[in-house]
């Protein structure tokens, strides 16, 4: 095949990836960045996402359905992790913050194995999204566009509700000026744990999508918080918006790697990692402290 077709699909492959991983990393994104939280499992809470929509799907058969319930399912944990587990130990900083997700990253995976088995789960998804669509000339999936629309979606709206809403604004306030905010009668605990619910719900939607995608299996999670924290890095820590750019640059990235340079594609992110961190260390749209 001629490179010049190659490439127009390529790009649409790393910018599904990237956005997917957008998706992923928003919720990282908002604990991280806002709460100061090293959420380690949040890759086991991406994986969870994708298993619960498995079960929902083969016990009921509407993949909308667990599009919709599986969200809400690995949100709930994430509450109940923030208010039974990380509460407890925030106080002691980040190296026990960073001990106990690590720790529960594994034991989630462990629960994963346990429960649906070690082998790759594949995962039906609606008769609507199962063709191929042709638009510029060249032939793609449909599933991987319905990515890229849901990212789009789910960007849009967390924009719109931090930089343009009460509710924003109270998060913003709460992170920075977290006595200040409790005194005019605000619960910043609440608002803390409401946060990080928000972030597994984000984490477990990623999983209902990506699924299907890169195929249901116990090393999703590991696969993914590698990049996941190249994105926050490189992105700047809190920042929506570099986020957005970095999963766009990383996706990139890959996909090409992987067509002209195999053997170096998985150290590309590194790299720019690197020269982020050398040029500009607050991260490319990241803000100076």
């Amino acid at each position: 095949m001629d490179i010049l077709a190659i490439i127009p699909i390529q790009f649409l492959h790393g910018l599904v990836y990237g956005m997917l991983l957008f998706l992923v990393s928003s919720g990282l994104t908002l604990i991280f960045g806002m709460m100061g939280v090293l959420n380690f499992a949040h890759g086991a809470l991406y994986m969870l996402g994708a298993y619960f929509s498995f079960s929902i799907l083969r016990w009921t058969g509407h993949f909308w359905l667990s599009m919709l319930i599986a969200p809400l399912l690995v949100g709930g944990l994430g509450v109940l992790i923030e208010r039974f587990l990380l509460r407890k130990v925030h106080r002691f900083g980040h190296a026990h913050e960073l001990l106990l997700t690590f720790g529960l990253a594994y034991i989630i995976e462990e629960l994963v194995k346990w429960i649906w088995g070690n082998q790759p789960l594949m995962v039906e998804i609606p008769g609507i999204l199962a063709g191929s669509v042709q638009f510029l000339g060249i032939t793609y999936p449909t599933y991987r566009l319905f990515i890229l629309l849901i990212s789009a979606i789910v960007f849009s709206v967390l924009f719109i509700i931090l930089f343009k809403t009460r509710a924003g604004i109270i998060v913003m306030a709460a992170v920075s000026r977290s006595e200040m905010v409790n005194a005019l009668g605000i619960n910043v605990p609440l608002v803390f744990m409401g946060l990080f619910g928000v972030g597994g719900a984000l984490a477990g939607l990623a999983g209902v999508i990506g699924g299907p995608y890169l195929i249901t299996n116990p090393a999703m999670a590991a696969t993914i918080i590698i990049d996941l924290f190249v994105v926050i890095v490189v992105g700047g820590l809190g920042s929506l918006q570099g986020a957005l750019l970095a999963s766009f640059l990383i996706g990139e990235l890959q996909s090409f790697g992987i067509l002209f340079v195999p053997q170096m594609a998985i150290a590309f992110e590194f790299l720019l990692m690197a020269l982020v961190l050398i040029v500009k260390p607050e991260g490319l749209l990241g803000e100076k402290t």
